[in-house]
């Protein structure tokens, strides 16, 4: 009976260590990529059909993890994008989905607030390209990620054909100042895309407004509407208006393949 009891257990840790793929949440390998502090973040990297499609690299909202996007990625798949969901070391669980990264660095003794989160931020979008061969990458944060892919984009472009900001505001105040994040945005002049709920408007339309992009959209749905990327999770009955105002913005202007050139 100690002997069945162990080998289940055994099987247990393999399956959990596993990369995961389920009809649910569409095809997808956990990855390793190196980072800031002597560990190794985590990252799930979902299959795609195209290797030369426009990657969309996901960062998850606080207390969270790459979980966030098990709903979502799939739906970018399918829409022809390559998908890379990262664990930031600032994060947690959501969705059943542990954050990897937080978990190293909390082992590691490591800062793990918001502002550490960068240097997994601009390790994972290397890992994108060096790695991944990613040519055309769209930068998709959610609350603080949101308020930090302005920094990344401004600090580090190439490449960068696209920036997706759920609930950015200036969560940094107290550290940085009441414009630092608007700061960043000034330099943000790729395509970009900027929601939030309802409430939310007045905290991310100054950010908005700082960016020079000349392509741009704010949407701010007429309903209550969620916090961060959970408000395309299809439990919310609003769901769609944000998916319309998704698809809308990336198939203008952030496409999962350039037009051809004539």
């Amino acid at each position: 009976m100690q002997k069945l009891i162990w080998v289940v257990a055994a099987a247990a840790i393999m399956l959990a260590g596993t990369p995961g793929v389920s009809s649910a949440d569409g095809g997808f390998k956990s990855i390793d990529y190196p980072t800031a502090g002597g560990i190794q973040g985590r990252a799930d990297v979902y299959d795609s059909k195209n290797e030369s499609a426009t990657l969309v690299l996901l960062f998850h909202q606080a207390g969270w993890s790459r979980g966030e996007y098990r709903e979502i990625a799939p739906k970018l798949v399918k829409q022809g994008y390559r998908v890379m969901a990262v664990d930031q070391r600032s994060g947690g669980t959501v969705n059943g989905v542990r954050n990897e990264t937080h978990s190293r660095a909390k082992r590691m003794g490591l800062a793990r607030d918001y502002l550490d989160a960068y240097v997994d931020m601009e390790a994972a979008l290397a890992y994108a390209r060096k790695e991944l061969g990613a040519v055309r990458i769209i930068l998709w944060g959610s609350s603080y990620s949101a308020a930090l892919v302005f920094r990344l984009a401004a600090d580090d472009a190439a490449n960068v054909v696209g920036v997706m900001a759920f609930a950015p505001g200036e969560y940094f105040e107290k550290q940085e100042g009441p414009d630092y994040i608007r700061a960043f945005s000034r330099r943000v002049e790729q395509p970009l895309f900027v929601t939030s709920s309802k409430k939310e408007r007045e905290q991310v339309k100054p950010i908005f407004d700082a960016s020079p992009a000349k392509k741009k959209i704010l949407f701010t749905p007429a309903s209550r509407g969620q916090h961060g990327s959970r408000a395309l999770w299809r439990k919310w009955s609003d769901n769609d208006v944000y998916w319309a105002s998704v698809d809308g913005f990336l198939e203008r202007y952030a496409p999962a393949m350039p037009p051809p050139q004539n």
